[in-house]
C-alpha cells in the first residue's frame, strides 16, 4: 500500500474560515533577495530558509550547478499545483496515495538575456507550459479530475503565468 499524502484538514478549514469571513487576511507580500556569488551562479534568500541555488547549463555558459531561473519557474509551478491539489483533495475527504506534475515549457532565449536581439525585436519567455498531472487516491476518476480542474483554476502561480502581474524594478546604485 502507498503512503498517504496527507495535511492538517482542521488546519486548512481555518484557514479557508479565515479567509471566507476576511479575505484580507488571504493577501499578502512575498519576499525574495538573489544575490549573484559568482559568474551565472546565484543565491535567492526566502525568509530564514537555507539560500536557493539558482544558475544555467554549459550550453548558457554556467556551470551546472542548479536549476536555471526558467527551470526554476517551472519547479514553482509545480510545486503550486501540487500543493493545491492535496489541498483540494483534503477539502473533499480525499487521501490522494500519489501527486506527480510533470511541466515542460517551450522558450526561445535567442536574444541571450537582452544582449543578443531578435529578428523582429520581441521580447521573450515561455510561450507554451504544459503540465501532467498524475493523481491516486481513495475515490474515483471523476473526483480527481475535479481536484485537479479546481486546483488549476485556483493555482497563483498557473494564473500569475497565464495574467502575468505587473513588474517594477528600481534600480539604486550599490
Amino acid at each position: 500500500m502507498t503512503d498517504a499524502l496527507v495535511i492538517d484538514s482542521e488546519g486548512l478549514d481555518r484557514l479557508s474560515c479565515n479567509a471566507k469571513a476576511d479575505p484580507a487576511t488571504g493577501k499578502k507580500t512575498l519576499r525574495a533577495k538573489t544575490v549573484c556569488e559568482a559568474g551565472f551562479r546565484n543565491m535567492t534568500y526566502v525568509r530564514d530558509l537555507a539560500p536557493l541555488l539558482v544558475g544555467e547549463p554549459p550550453a548558457l555558459l554556467g556551470d551546472d550547478s542548479a536549476p536555471n531561473p526558467s527551470e526554476t519557474a517551472l519547479a514553482a509551478l509545480g510545486s503550486c499545483i501540487s500543493v493545491g491539489l492535496l489541498a483540494n483533495a483534503t477539502h473533499r475527504g480525499v487521501t490522494l496515495t500519489k501527486i506527480e506534475v510533470e511541466m515542460e515549457g517551450d522558450i526561445d532565449i535567442s536574444a541571450v538575456w537582452g544582449v543578443g536581439d531578435t529578428p523582429d525585436g520581441k521580447v521573450l519567455g515561455f510561450t507554451a507550459v504544459r503540465c501532467k498531472v498524475a493523481l491516486a487516491g481513495d475515490t474515483d476518476d471523476e473526483t480527481l479530475k475535479q481536484i485537479h480542474d479546481n486546483a488549476i483554476a485556483w493555482s497563483p502561480v498557473v494564473n500569475t503565468l497565464r495574467r502575468p502581474a505587473s513588474v517594477d524594478s528600481t534600480f539604486v546604485v550599490a
